[in-house]
């Protein structure tokens, strides 16, 4: 019964799994504090702030400080638009993805195989008309 011994993941692989969803989901932070003496309020905190990944601020459209570089090859990466592959889970550009394939293991969406099959439908009879006219003309 192996059910009911379970096993514990490293703390290491639970923290980077936290700190991945954190980065990945991003986290916002509203707080006001105050503080009042006789209902005279003597000091007043907002605190307002975000933990996210470059990709998911951009994708949210949070606001970046001032002098941020958004031209770099890095900030154009984020601001595409990408997918999980179904079958290892890396970030593709979702176009790619459903379109050809994955890079990384090869994964290829229903539209892109139908697409091939139609291809090679395309090409099979125009490549054996090439060869009996070649036949023929030798």
């Amino acid at each position: 019964m192996s059910f009911l011994n379970p096993k514990k993941e490293s703390d290491t692989e639970g923290l980077a799994e936290a700190i991945d969803k954190i980065l990945d989901k991003g986290l916002v932070i509203n707080a006001d504090i105050a503080v009042s003496v006789s209902g005279v309020e003597l000091l007043g905190i907002k605190i307002r702030a975000a933990l996210a990944s470059f990709e998911t601020a951009a994708r949210y459209g949070l606001e970046f400080p001032s002098g941020t570089n958004l031209n770099t090859g890095a900030w154009k990466e984020a601001l595409k638009d990408k997918e999980a592959c179904p079958q290892c889970g890396k970030m593709v550009e979702r176009e790619q993805l459903l379109e050809d394939m994955c890079p990384w293991c090869g994964w290829e969406s229903a539209k892109a195989k139908s697409r091939k099959k139609a291809l090679a439908k395309v090409e099979l009879p125009v490549t054996r008309s090439r060869l009996m006219s070649d036949e023929n003309g030798s």
